[in-house]
């Protein structure tokens, strides 16, 4: 991939060093920014997104570690190539496993450094595979998802019953630099308020009637990985002050402890209330509530997002398809129409439990409606004029594949027509056709 037209980031304290490799990059096609500090850079790098930066690890006023650090802390940084001696490898290699894309070794000659920063300009240009969906506002989460697992502060998901907290939660874990502990998963609601203290916590042997010996709880359990707190608005009073000392203080007592256990893990929490109006009403600590909340995400509903029906579907059926025994071969047009009818209270937990009942119960080779929604169903056997005709068929799925590619490169025609295997012309006079609609981009 040529470099002509990038735009580049050089970040060298070194005249000689920076002239000349501001001269190769300028010959090679790039616009080159240069600045001979890491206060300049973090001062005057421009807030549109560098296709990459190429920074000395040792500068006069910061280190280029400490560059990089600061940009991950308020926002996504650009691909990063660092250039370092022999004596700051083991640094170098650290970087990358925080974010960083390479490094190159001094001394190097240009045909090398020209050729590996092709390789980082390169690889920020393909789009990874979506995790959470494919719809806008998925993709946004995503990558908040990954720069928030680059930080260490709390963060609070919210979002109605079924939207997939946890699965966002257990995403950002393990977007987190290595070595990372274990998930541990919480839900608050579903352990008994007079038992929830020492599941949490812990207990000493004879804490209490029955406690025989030591329990370790999940805080503890935890280690330095990930805690995630479901439905943290059902805490008690209690618990809820017990849990803001453990945030201030970094450390708890097992019930009937007397020396104090660090804390050690990230915290996530996730609820489906309201939490403002909990607090108006005096359930809800708001000192706690400002705690968990220093980096927060609502998670939307399923109706709110229908790009991502198509892909969730096809996501849990294939897994189904692994796990389970059955002849289903594939959704019907009749049982995506259906789909996309349907409101989803459950939201993506609803999606994933009719589907998979669908798989283990069709009665045939394709999904009909009734396999997904047996509640709407009578006795009365479908008439013949129900089954589409083949070419109606073909054409159904001719328009949702053109649409999962458009999804998935954001509207943008000449990469959507390239994953496609035909010509951007032929693209556009499908989606004519068709009655797809889409931004070129």
């Amino acid at each position: 991939m040529s470099l002509e037209r990038r735009t580049l980031g050089l970040i060298e304290d070194d005249p000689i060093m920076g002239e000349s490799l501001s001269r190769s990059l300028a010959l090679e096609g790039a616009k080159v920014h240069w600045w001979a500090s890491g206060s300049e850079a973090l001062s005057k790098m421009p807030t549109a997104a560098l296709d990459a930066v190429i920074c000395d690890i040792r500068l006069p006023d910061r280190s280029g570690a400490e560059v990089f650090r600061e940009l991950a802390r308020t926002r996504s940084p650009p691909p990063f190539l660092f250039i370092t001696g022999y004596g700051d490898i083991d640094q170098a290699v650290e970087l990358m496993r925080e974010g960083a894309r390479d490094y190159l070794t001094k001394p190097f000659v240009m045909s090398e450094f020209l050729a590996r920063l092709e390789e980082v300009v390169g690889r920020q240009g393909v789009p990874s595979d979506p995790v959470l969906g494919v719809s806008p506002a998925m993709q946004n989460l995503e990558q908040f998802l990954q720069r928030a697992a680059r930080v260490g502060s709390n963060l609070l998901l919210t979002g109605e019953t079924g939207v997939g907290k946890e699965v966002c939660a257990r995403y950002l874990h393990s977007q987190r630099p290595e070595p990372r502990g274990p998930f541990v998963a919480v839900n608050c609601a579903a352990i008994p308020a007079d038992l929830l203290e020492s599941e949490l916590f812990g207990h000493e042997k004879g804490a209490f009637t029955g406690a025989h010996a030591r329990h370790l709880g999940y805080a503890e359990r935890a280690g330095r990985g990930l805690l995630f707190l479901d439905e943290i608005a059902e805490l008690a009073p209690k618990l809820q002050a017990k849990l803001l000392r453990v945030i201030e203080s970094r450390s708890f007592h097992r019930l009937g402890g007397e020396r104090p256990v660090p804390f050690q893990a990230r915290l996530i929490c996730a609820t489906n209330a309201d939490l403002a109006k909990r607090i108006a009403a005096g359930d809800f600590r708001s000192d706690l509530y400002y705690r968990i909340n220093v980096l927060s995400h609502h998670i939307p509903p399923l109706r709110d997002r229908a790009d991502d029906l198509e892909w969730l579907i096809d996501r849990f059926f294939a897994e189904f398809s692994r796990t389970i025994e059955s002849d289903a071969v594939g959704m019907s047009a009749l049982a995506y129409d259906a789909v996309r009818d349907h409101a989803w209270p459950g939201n993506v937990r609803e999606l994933r439990n009719r589907l998979e009942r669908a798989v283990a119960l069709a009665a045939g080779r394709w999904i009909m409606p009734a396999d997904l929604f047996p509640e709407r169903a009578t006795a009365q056997i479908m008439p013949d004029h129900f089954i589409a005709p083949l070419d109606c068929a073909r054409d159904d799925a001719e328009r949702r594949h053109i649409q999962r590619a458009l999804a998935m490169t954001g509207g943008a025609i000449l990469p959507a027509a390239k994953a496609l295997g035909i010509s951007r012309t032929t693209l556009w006079e499908k989606m004519k056709r068709h009655g797809i609609g889409a931004s070129d981009s």
